[in-house]
């Protein structure tokens, strides 16, 4: 962070995560102003966010908002007055912002696409475990860059994987704002196509589907784009849904 510059925190063009909304305040504090873009398909609790902020106190022209896609991400990473840039996303999307924001002489951190694995021993707490394991894994439908989508089950912890999957099948799935939602639709058309589409190539590359989310029926919500907590077991690294995120209910 340069004093007194100007910092731009991105999310990628068609791809929701979570924002580098962390960034801005320590931004601030450092002395600088600081542009924020949200993803373009998930504005609002950034938007509600920054409004709240400027409640609070902080003066207009400090902390700014850009909406839109690639063409704003362009710009942002050629603006002269922008001295550096944080990213959340995909892979393809964060080495695209790299590239073009560093070959203008910006400091760039990106942080992209990630398998994010727990180790569980066998002398866990069993019951908080599993719970803990269905939310890490389920949670937000797995749209979000902390999501657990790799569990690996040390020892006599490995049989617990028929309680884990009873456990996921008990998971409501529904609009976001019905009562009792524990999994909400993705994010677009896109996002569920391409999760159907690395669950089949989990069973193509002979991973074991121990539960399978894809097309579930959602009463009231026929169309939406829901897929449903899916598991798979005796999954190995050389596997696609091993080595990319999947940003889905996947575990």
């Amino acid at each position: 962070i340069q004093p007194l510059g100007v910092c731009a925190g991105i999310t990628p063009f068609n791809f929701p995560a979570m924002i580098p909304l962390w960034m801005f305040p320590m931004a601030i504090a450092c002395g600088n102003t600081f542009v924020l873009k949200p993803s373009e398909q998930d504005p609002m609790v950034t938007t509600r966010l920054v409004e709240l902020a400027l409640q609070a106190g902080i003066p207009a022209g400090v902390l700014n908002m850009l909406h839109g896609g690639e063409q704003v991400v362009n710009a942002l990473c050629d603006h002269p007055q922008i001295k550096a840039v944080s990213f959340v996303g995909s892979t393809r999307v964060g080495t695209h912002v790299y590239n073009r924001a560093s070959q203008n002489g910006k400091r760039v951190q990106c942080m992209m696409g990630a398998k994010n694995h727990a180790i569980v021993m066998p002398d866990a707490h069993k019951a908080q475990t599993l719970n803990q394991l269905i939310g890490a894994a389920f949670g937000a439908a797995g749209q979000r860059c902390m999501a657990l989508s790799v569990v690996v089950l040390v020892g006599d912890a490995q049989h617990w994987l028929e309680e884990l999957t009873e456990k996921a099948k008990l998971l409501r799935l529904s609009a976001g704002h019905e009562a009792g939602t524990d999994i909400g639709p993705l994010i677009s058309c896109q996002a569920k196509a391409k999760v159907e589409a690395m669950i089949a190539d989990g069973v193509t590359d002979g991973a074991r589907l121990v539960l399978d989310g894809r097309q579930p029926h959602v009463a009231g919500y026929e169309q939406g784009n829901f897929v449903g907590s899916t598991i798979f077991a005796e999954v190995t690294p050389n596997m696609r849904i091993y080595q990319q995120e999947v940003f889905g209910p996947v575990l």
